[in-house]
């Protein structure tokens, strides 16, 4: 299969795996806050956290307990867009400075997605609907054409790695979809409750996948049009958020409060429970895959777990104390 022109430097991320210094950037979004309460002397570290070469996690970035999403601008590695409690934050300097992009009616932004086929559009959720900046975040507007009047709190946001201004959005009552940059959007998924996560293959982009908070998890083969639930997913309580594995397109898995980490190695058809290993009765928060095929598991009140065999073992990573509100990965920056 050709891969989209986009997706070739995701690709690319593989065949570095086995070299001493690998060729990707790996991201998370933590708070690393044990034990504080507001008005405690204890001092947190909390934002956004790069893996180094060393295998540590270095901190830049402004300190917020409630950043939930990072994304960066695909030409320029100093542009970077992050989601908070008071809605849309840039830096044009890798991290050194920031602004506030949005005015006092955009608050509590849930995620941010950059149009990789044109970058100066940015899409941000926020608890209240969607708004979006054709110029690089200078001016942020709202654009809900389609979306229900009532059901709007959209968790998250992706945008179609194949096509400039295709985005899907996971909202309050099911799965939208734009194909014109968000001028207007139409329901393709309905649900009774917010769809928690959206994901898009990397090993082909017509794979679509959702968790859901009552619906279990989804899948779609045609580019986010129709959806399928998995069998032998629990629909009983909320799946907070579900990632592939980029080293092997039938490896998936899921993070759950109440039912842990759920993986599944032949492409979804059987899933398990990999929860031997990490504490009793776990409260996963998110997981996440990174480009060398090691599985992360965030738990509640614990620490930051991996997993080199896609969950069948755990070991305890650093950030004690921490809670992993997203992972992302970028092609490696050049020095």
């Amino acid at each position: 299969m050709k891969l989209p022109r986009l997706l070739l430097p995701l690709f690319g991320l593989l065949a570095a795996v086995a070299t001493a210094t690998p060729a990707y950037d790996f991201y998370i979004c933590a708070n690393i806050n044990r034990n504080y309460v507001i008005g405690s002397k204890i001092v947190t570290t909390n934002g956004i956290f790069q893996r180094t070469d060393e295998g540590g996690w270095r901190h830049f970035g402004y300190n917020d307990t409630s950043i939930t999403a990072v994304a960066f601008d695909p030409r320029d590695r100093n542009v970077i867009y992050t989601t908070a409690l008071n809605g849309l934050w840039r830096s044009l300097d890798g991290g050194a400075t920031w602004r506030i992009c949005n005015g006092w009616d955009m608050t509590e932004g849930r995620e941010v997605a950059v149009d990789p086929n044109a970058p100066d559009h940015v899409y941000v959720a926020f608890t209240d609907g969607i708004a979006v900046s054709t110029d690089r975040a200078q001016t942020l507007v709202r654009r809900e054409h389609g979306l229900p009047e009532r059901g709007k709190f959209t968790q998250t946001i992706k945008v179609d790695h194949t096509r400039a201004g295709r985005v899907l959005a996971g909202c309050e009552v099911g799965i939208f979809l734009t194909e014109d940059g968000a001028q207007n959007w139409r329901r393709v998924h309905a649900t009774t409750d917010t769809v928690n996560d959206l994901q898009q293959s990397p090993h082909d982009p017509k794979v679509w996948v959702a968790a859901t908070q009552s619906a279990g998890a989804l899948i779609s083969r045609d580019g986010g049009l129709t959806w399928t639930p998995f069998s032998g997913v629990p629909t009983e309580r909320a799946l907070y958020n579900v990632t592939f594995d980029v080293t092997n397109p039938d490896r998936l898995a899921i993070g759950s409060w109440a039912h842990g980490v759920l993986t599944t190695e032949d492409g979804g058809k059987t899933w398990t429970s990999r929860n031997a290993g990490l504490p009793e009765n776990p409260r996963v928060w998110r997981v996440g895959v990174d480009p060398a095929g090691r599985l992360y598991a965030s738990v509640f009140q614990e620490t930051l777990f991996h997993s080199d065999d896609f969950g069948r073992t755990w070991h305890p990573n650093d950030l004690a104390g921490s809670l992993v509100n997203y992972f992302f990965t970028l092609p490696k920056a050049a020095n």
